[in-house]
């Protein structure tokens, strides 16, 4: 199971905690690419901070590989002779 999942299951078993908050803000910032403050990670217990380090390498992960398939995408594209739209 990856740590996304594992995350959501934490979150919604301890919904009330600082840690479910913490890591809903950190999986926030992650799917809107927006600035997050590491400061609160610190205040997690061991269990709540591996999650949190997992969706940042889930996250790390994807767009590595993202960024390799619009890579492939644009070279693909000049090879037919084709602009990028827009």
């Amino acid at each position: 199971m990856n740590a996304i999942k594992k995350a959501a299951k934490y979150i919604y078993k301890n919904s009330e905690t600082l840690g479910a908050r913490v890591l809903t803000n950190l999986a926030r910032a992650i799917e809107t690419n927006e600035p997050y403050a590491l400061a609160p990670l610190f205040d997690l217990n061991q269990e709540e901070f591996q999650l949190a380090l997992g969706m940042i390498k889930d996250w790390r992960v994807d767009r590595h590989y993202l960024s390799k398939l619009r890579m492939l995408e644009l070279g693909e594209m000049e090879t037919l002779g084709l602009s990028e739209p827009g």
